[in-house]
């Protein structure tokens, strides 16, 4: 008989007991937000958000911030904290040293009492690495465990959710295969009845005020992630034209853009 099924839902229970108290609801939806920097991850809180998903090198898709910059985050903010483990910028195969890298990361995270980390890992034919994310979410626990947009490179979406579910992970974030939530939006349907509350999906991937709301009456989520971010220029009076990089803009968490977000949940 295959007990992982059951153990997996035993383990979601669990979860939800231990971690409901830290993840505040606005009107029964949870608001995620992708924020970059302390700085960023602060905004979010002030924004109302209700976590975020810490990350670093966000033009590129995010990375694995540094361990001063989990440290701070979680001096910072008292809303769950989920960081991202992904080594490098590119796709999701990794190397036995990459993999070793993503570990180490999740037991610091661990060690800086983080709530989730946010994991992602294929096999070259497009298949969950099952073995591997195994291994990651056992490393992970007591902590909730996502698993990213890597999802959106899967050959079958629904044979991968499904993997996903028997193994236990606790998130799906995901835009539905598309580069914005808004064109998977059928998709992201499909995925949300199929899970029937297995797994939470959370679209993902240009959500804001302006969508937000026909995404989540669409689709019957309940969890939904933004980056709600803003582009800051330089800040320097003085630029050498010779050198044409390593004064380039970045993207910041905007308060403001969050309170939007959440303004919006409260009337839904």
């Amino acid at each position: 008989m295959n007990f992982l099924p059951f153990y997996a839902t035993i383990l979601r229970l669990i979860y939800f007991i231990k971690f409901m108290g830290k993840e505040i609801s606005i009107n029964g939806y949870q608001l995620e937000i992708c924020s970059n920097s302390p700085q960023s991850a602060l905004y979010a809180a002030q924004g109302g958000a209700t976590r975020v998903e810490f990350c670093q090198n966000l033009e590129n898709g995010g990375t694995t911030p540094s361990y001063g910059q989990i440290v701070q985050v979680r001096k910072l903010i008292d809303i769950g904290i989920h960081v991202l483990i992904r080594p490098r910028a590119g796709d999701f195969v990794y190397s036995d040293l990459e993999f070793e890298e993503m570990l180490v990361d999740i037991q610091f995270c661990k060690d800086a009492g983080c709530d989730g980390v946010v994991i992602g890992i294929l096999n070259i034919d497009g298949t969950v690495d099952v073995e591997r994310t195994k291994a990651l979410i056992e490393a992970a626990r007591p902590m909730q465990v996502t698993f990213h947009r890597a999802f959106d490179k899967c050959a079958s979406p629904i044979t991968s959710l499904a993997v996903l579910i028997e193994l236990g992970i606790d998130r799906l974030l995901t835009s539905g295969m598309q580069d914005k939530a808004v064109d998977g939006i059928e998709l992201l349907k499909q995925l949300v009845e199929y899970a029937e509350r297995k797994i939470v999906i959370m679209p993902g991937a240009a959500v804001d005020s302006s969508n937000i709301a026909m995404i989540l009456n669409t689709t019957g989520a309940i969890a939904i992630h933004s980056s709600a971010k803003e582009t800051i220029v330089s800040s320097m009076s003085y630029d050498r034209t010779e050198v044409t990089s390593m004064n380039e803009s970045i993207y910041s968490t905007s308060k403001e853009k969050v309170h939007q977000l959440v303004d919006i949940l409260k009337k839904q």
